[in-house]
């Protein structure tokens, strides 16, 4: 059927207005079963916790089945429990727990989503190879990739080499332009070793950094990793000495939390965790989050700030 103008015109009741919008396949703007402005945000992701002890033991046993002819990457999804989610650990972000066997190489590619990793465990000679620098991956570091950068990994130690993954990935996903190729090469060709990139935060230097940085709280001390390191993601490090805590007032921010180094306890909407180095925490838009140090720990934080800033939706939400 083919609605005209007149047939508004000669609609009788408000029932025959809507099956003619239906019909155009137009909604009505004032009865619809859910708004489409709200007064607060919503909170559609809820706090969660990974151990790295279990993870660690996940990939052992993945690494007798999964090669990287496979999978591109021989990962692990930190997905968040609430129902339906099958991929992002926070709405915007997205970890990941991955593992390089002794003697093996995670071929190189790109894509338009940015992505970052904290190094776990990983001996000398473990690179990661980023737009043909071959970068060396230590235990506490945290490594860049741009978006858009050739990347790809080197195991060429005696032992396996484990790490965090980050990516804005489900941001991209939400706007649409994801783009992703492989490298001509199985591996960028890169022979020299660069210890000096912008794309490598040693963690003996973020270490001495926090050691001269002013306290903000009876024991803590944060810096910022980058001015920020990605267009899309913020990192933070912040040190916590024995007995200290560190608190968060909830935001339109969303945060993932990796240990570091050391351990404690923290509270993020209520919900009670132990963490320790290597494990990982969710703490999404509108959490309130406490961090108490057990011993004196590091703690990572990741998280979509660049975004909310840069389009002023950088805001406090009321507990």
């Amino acid at each position: 059927m083919n609605v005209t103008p007149a047939d508004f015109d000669g609609a009788a009741n408000m029932q025959e207005l809507y099956d003619l919008l239906g019909q155009c396949g137009i909604e009505n703007g004032w009865n619809k079963p859910e708004p489409s402005l709200w007064p607060l945000p919503r909170r559609d992701f809820i706090p969660a916790h990974w151990s790295y002890s279990i993870g660690h033991a996940a990939l052992n046993a993945a690494g007798r089945f999964v090669n990287t002819e496979l999978a591109e990457r021989r990962n692990l999804i930190l997905a968040n429990p609430v129902e339906g989610n099958k991929y992002p650990t926070v709405k915007t972000l997205v970890a990941a727990y991955q593992m390089v066997r002794s003697g093996e190489m995670a071929r190189s590619h790109r894509h338009t989503a940015n992505a970052l990793r904290l190094v776990l465990d990983a001996e000398d000679d473990v690179f990661t190879i980023v737009g043909g620098n071959r970068i060396p991956m230590l235990p506490g570091d945290v490594l860049l990739t741009p978006n858009w950068s050739w990347h790809g990994h080197l195991n060429a130690s005696s032992k396996d080499a484990y790490w965090m993954d980050f990516l804005d990935v489900p941001m991209v996903h939400m706007l649409g332009p994801m783009f992703f190729e492989h490298h001509p090469d199985a591996l960028e060709k890169a022979d020299e070793i660069t210890i000096e990139s912008p794309c490598r935060f040693p963690f003996s230097r973020t270490i001495e950094r926090l050691e001269s940085a002013p306290e903000i709280a009876r024991g803590v001390r944060v810096i910022q990793l980058g001015e920020p390191a990605l267009d899309t993601i913020a990192l933070n490090v912040i040190r916590l000495d024995p007995g200290s805590t560190y608190s968060v007032s909830p935001s339109t921010i969303s945060v993932i939390w990796a240990g570091m180094r050391g351990s404690g306890s923290a509270v993020i909407d209520e919900r009670s965790y132990s963490f320790a180095r290597g494990d990982a925490m969710a703490a999404p838009r509108g959490a309130a989050q406490s961090f108490l140090a057990h011993e004196q720990c590091y703690l990572l934080s990741v998280s979509d700030a660049p975004v909310l800033q840069a389009l002023n939706w950088l805001r406090p939400i009321p507990a």
